[in-house]
């Protein structure tokens, strides 16, 4: 049986800042005692495998990288309603996917979590590399911090 929260982590960790999303659940498996009723889930380059992990949930979180605007390592929460996605894509992987249209499928086949919460991290580097940018690395505790205290108060609310 699946759990009522999906906390999902997104990303290619061989593309530097692009592997962001994935290294923080990684971070955040270290609270997942504390937080019975949420999966944890590092999703890589998932895909169309999203549709499954968040079908059947109450809220889905997604942390990834996300081209802002804003200063290289920012962090900002927001729901899919609130952007539009102008991610290009090459169609030259299986895995290959945008967040929003995959959102929007779920949503189409009923199988959307009724609050979904997407934490963009603004990349300084996406180019080849298994590292992150010493930007993004050095706010890396940051992020899981501000996430963390976003599931603490999912717990909390009734």
């Amino acid at each position: 049986m699946k759990k009522a929260v999906i906390v999902i982590g997104l990303g290619n960790t061989l593309m530097s800042d692009e592997g962001v999303g994935v290294r923080v659940v990684q971070k955040l498996l270290d609270f997942a005692d504390s937080f019975p009723q949420i999966n944890f889930v590092d999703a890589g380059t998932g895909g169309m495998s999203i549709l499954h992990l968040i079908d059947e949930r109450d809220k889905a979180f997604f942390i990834d990288c996300a081209k802002m605007g804003k200063e290289p390592g920012d962090i900002k929460k927001f729901t899919p309603q609130e952007i539009k996605s102008i991610k290009a894509l090459s169609h030259q992987s299986l895995h290959e996917v945008d967040l929003i249209k995959i959102i929007n499928m779920a949503d189409k086949l009923g199988q959307c979590p009724a609050e979904i919460i997407i934490f963009g991290i603004e990349p300084q580097s996406v180019k080849p590399g298994c590292e992150l940018s010493k930007t993004v690395s050095d706010r890396l505790d940051e992020y899981v911090n501000t996430i963390h205290k976003e599931l603490l108060k999912i717990i909390s609310s009734p």
